[in-house]
């Protein structure tokens, strides 16, 4: 009897360490925990980038010390941002919320007739709620935050965790500007034209090739950077307990890229470590987004938001039952556009609220940054462009667009007329315009329909697009190391 008793005292003592084991990290690490207890937790951020990393498959790059991120953690197939720029996009994940929800959907928001406001609804930024939780907040490296939206008080609390005090945990955000342009070249592993890869949306000449292979070797550089953030979290004895992100803040910026709501302007890496607790070199193709980094760092930290926030929470099993994703894009600075996108793993629906607007239409930042864009000017002004090439050039958008994903990946082929698809762009539809309810999203108004930059189009002659290309060529060609000034932006003597 005694031996049938301790047998069962036994069982029950097992069974209680498996399910302990298999309890969600997140509620191990928020419910009963002392500060000591709490993760610290790490959030990279790079600027304008999407999947072109070495553990993305993409040829020509090698990004090593992201790649030993992801062969830690958890890699991201299907991630993406909510919006295709840096200051809505940040916007939702310094809250949560998606931007236009929360006011902050117009890029750049001082000017052009718009000003700042407070967050709406009692909702407040994502690093004070932490302080609240007892973390030590930090901003490191390029101190960029870009938020649309006003605030009250300091968003963190200091310059590196170094700051805190004695077992105290920190969330520390750093932001590493290499990947946006101006792309600075790499000395120590330059890469050849001859071994990447453009999207067929691209001319395939050697001037827009060696324009990508440049992003790529500015990607080399940052890497460094993140290996010198992982290894100093190994070096102070502090990479076993803390979580670990690594995102894009939007997609690529290259023409069809940022922006725009194809996947080059919102599918961003999302890589996540967090040592024994996240299954090492996993991949995931669950439809993620960036809000959804944010709800996972409040909970882990046992941070309370006033409100349910629109990201779920990357560790838990609910992630793997999303359906859709959604994104918005209004306002680029003073050019004046707004669509709306969803997409689930096969199909994409883009809602263009404005498609009397060129996909082209003036805007100050793009002439002056991406070579590409002056090459398709002049080829398309000359008529050399094929016609999947050829259509971004358009002086006017469809009101939709569907794209088939998995036909159809770098979405060339507008299915929205076709009749074998209008189920599935109703069924998109209707979902997309729920959503559109559900975030407050206002829509386009006749005044700023008719609003921001000249939408005359072409915005140059050919002559002068020429010109632009030519006073390019030099830089896209340059040598690694090689000292020039950029074409359009004279450095301040």
């Amino acid at each position: 009897m005694a031996t049938h008793i301790r047998h069962s005292a036994f069982l029950f003592f097992l069974f209680t360490l498996i399910i302990q084991s298999c309890s969600n990290p997140s509620e191990q690490a928020s419910e009963g925990s002392t500060l000591t207890e709490k993760p610290n937790i790490v959030w990279i951020m790079l600027e304008d980038w999407g999947y072109q990393l070495s553990c993305y498959d993409e040829p020509g790059i090698s990004t090593p010390n992201v790649d030993r991120l992801a062969n830690g953690g958890i890699r991201y197939t299907n991630a993406f941002a909510t919006a295709p720029v840096c200051s809505p996009s940040r916007s939702a994940m310094m809250t949560g919320f998606h931007q236009n929800y929360i006011g902050a959907n117009q890029h750049r928001t001082n000017g052009s007739g718009f000003t700042r406001q407070p967050l709406p609804h009692g909702i407040r930024p994502m690093t004070h709620l932490l302080q609240e939780a007892g973390y030590f907040t930090c901003f490191m490296a390029n101190r960029k935050t870009d938020l649309n939206f006003t605030y009250e008080g300091d968003l963190y609390q200091g310059e590196d965790w170094s700051e805190r005090e004695e077992g105290q945990p920190f969330f520390a955000q750093l932001t590493f500007p290499g990947t946006h342009r101006r792309w600075q070249r790499d000395s120590i592993n330059p890469i050849s034209i001859e071994d990447v890869q453009l999207p067929p949306y691209y001319p395939q000449t050697d001037l827009a090739k060696r324009d990508w292979a440049n992003g790529l070797e500015a990607m080399q550089n940052v890497d460094r950077q993140v290996g010198e953030v992982l290894d100093r979290l190994e070096a102070e004895g502090l990479a076993e307990n803390t979580l670990i992100f690594l995102i894009g803040d939007n997609g690529r910026c290259m023409p069809r890229g940022k922006q725009f709501l194809y996947d080059g302007g919102i599918q961003v890496p999302i890589i996540t470590r967090w040592p024994r607790q996240i299954e090492a070199g996993k991949v995931s193709d669950a439809m993620v987004m960036t809000i959804d980094i944010t709800k996972t760092i409040l909970d882990v930290a046992g941070a309370k938001s006033a409100h349910s926030l629109h990201g779920k929470n990357l560790l838990e099993s609910e992630i793997e039952e999303r359906e859709f994703i959604f994104a918005a894009r209004d306002k680029m600075d003073s050019t004046h556009d707004a669509m709306r996108a969803i997409r689930s793993e096969r199909y994409k629906l883009i809602h263009n609220l404005m498609p009397e607007r060129a996909y082209c239409q003036y805007n100050n930042y793009k002439e002056r940054s991406y070579p590409v864009l002056a090459l398709l000017n002049v080829m398309h002004l000359k008529g050399e462009l094929p016609p999947e090439q050829d259509r971004f050039m358009a002086d006017s958008k469809p009101e939709y667009e569907l794209y088939d994903l998995q036909d159809d990946p770098y979405e060339l082929n507008n299915l929205a007329d076709d009749a074998a698809h209008q189920s599935v762009k109703d069924s998109l539809l209707a979902e997309l315009n729920q959503w559109r309810e559900k975030i407050d999203d206002q829509g386009v108004s006749e005044e700023f329909r008719q609003g921001g930059w000249s939408d005359a189009y072409p915005t140059k002659s050919l002559a002068e697009w020429e010109e632009t290309l030519e006073a390019f060529r030099p830089w896209v060609f340059r040598e690694p190391g090689e000292t020039m000034e950029h074409p359009f932006y004279p450095s301040k003597k």
